[in-house]
């Protein structure tokens, strides 16, 4: 799942990629543009809903869910 501006720059809210993926991995199968912005520390990774602390933890196997969170602006 994209969010925001990396759903912009995904080209779809969605996209389904193979699993098993880590980090590496998602980065690699995203298109280019994509794959630069996530690695900007103010976007986030969850994987099932659950945010994580470190992208680089990431271990998603089939069925997961990874969700890319732009960072948050509000007033």
């Amino acid at each position: 799942m994209l969010l925001g501006k990396l759903a912009d720059l995904g080209g779809a809210p969605t996209l389904t990629l193979t699993a098993p993926l880590d980090w590496a991995g998602l980065r690699a199968a995203l298109p280019p543009a994509l794959a630069e912005a996530v690695d900007d520390p103010r976007n986030r990774v969850a994987l099932n809903g659950a945010l994580l602390a470190d992208k680089a933890a990431l271990q998603a196997a089939d069925g997961d869910e990874i969700a890319l969170l732009p960072p948050v602006s509000g007033g």
